[in-house]
């Protein structure tokens, strides 16, 4: 069975990436398996400088699903550069590097380093992050906004891949994915996670200190994949599928909407070593529906 995935020039053994955000800087989860079963990961999301993020309690579990306001905690380019990159360098699987900025000079910036920096495959752009100098409105929710950041780190990234992670926070995301291959990127990471917020009863208080967080999990697959369908019919570029994959079928769901491969993330907490998993199972499901590939699968729910 031919598990290989070419995502935009990324080499991966298979469709299996550990999501942003929940697979921490990889080295956590080499307790748990050999990371070079999966097809690769996404690092926190790094900024130039380290972030202590959002103040506690910042998680919380929803049905078929979690809350979470951390707030970009991470320990900046240059620890990540010094400290976690030699130790990434010996890892036979796909390292892509999550970075965001609160300004455009901040993403451009960060986005040079990067693309220099030895033993990364791959940028993935954060635009769900205030934009300090338009007032705090993400970078991912205007289109212009977006169109320009896309636009500059495209300018400086010569090196790698860039793939640019869509929020589902707009009235149309297939817009907002033609804005992005029209500005230069390689590819898209859909999506980022929903605006939710719960509710402490007896305290009568929001649970999270930030009063909202990113709701992620299984609970918002269905809207993944059809914003998944959405943008695969709007662009030629390839697709990250990302929204509560938690078995192989929910592979399938996604590559079948139009996804070259997926991101796990939030069932990485309910079971550390799901991906692997995942990675064992996916053959037998492709050889009951007849596929010889993960690629000859792409998109085949839209037909034609």
């Amino acid at each position: 069975m031919d598990l290989n995935v070419d995502f935009a020039g990324i080499k991966l053994k298979n469709p299996l990436v550990g999501a942003s955000g929940t697979f921490g800087y990889g080295l956590t989860y080499e307790k748990f398996f050999d990371l070079s079963l999966i097809g690769g990961f996404c690092t926190k999301g790094l900024s130039m400088k380290p972030r202590e993020g959002n103040p506690t309690p910042r998680i919380c579990e929803t049905p078929s699903g979690m809350l979470n306001a951390i707030g970009l905690q991470n320990v900046g380019y240059e620890k990540f550069a010094t400290k976690k990159m030699p130790k990434l360098r010996k890892i036979s699987t796909a390292v892509i590097a999550n970075f965001f900025g609160e300004t455009m000079e901040e993403y451009i910036e960060l986005a040079a380093k990067l693309d220099a920096l030895e033993g990364i495959h791959g940028l993935e752009m954060n635009i769900s992050c205030p934009n300090v100098e338009k007032g705090g409105a993400a970078f991912g929710t205007d289109i212009r906004v977006t169109e320009a950041v896309v636009k500059g780190c495209r300018a400086v990234v010569k090196n790698k891949p860039l793939i640019v992670k869509l929020s589902p926070n707009v009235a149309d995301i297939a817009e907002f994915a033609r804005a992005c291959e029209g500005s230069g990127a390689d590819g898209l990471s859909v999506i980022n996670t929903l605006v939710g917020m719960a509710i402490d009863i007896k305290n009568r208080k929001p649970i999270l200190a930030n009063v909202t967080g990113g709701l992620s999990g299984p609970a918002i697959r269905p809207v993944a994949v059809r914003m998944v369908w959405q943008c695969y019919k709007a662009v030629k570029i390839p697709i990250f599928g990302i929204g509560g994959v938690a078995s192989a079928k929910d592979v399938v769901e996604f590559i079948m909407a139009g996804a070259s491969a997926v991101q796990v993330g939030t069932m990485n907490f309910v079971s550390p070593d799901i991906i692997p998993q995942l990675a064992e199972e996916l053959p037998e499901l492709l050889v009951r529906l007849g596929a010889a590939s993960v690629s000859e699968l792409v998109g085949v729910a839209h037909g034609g």
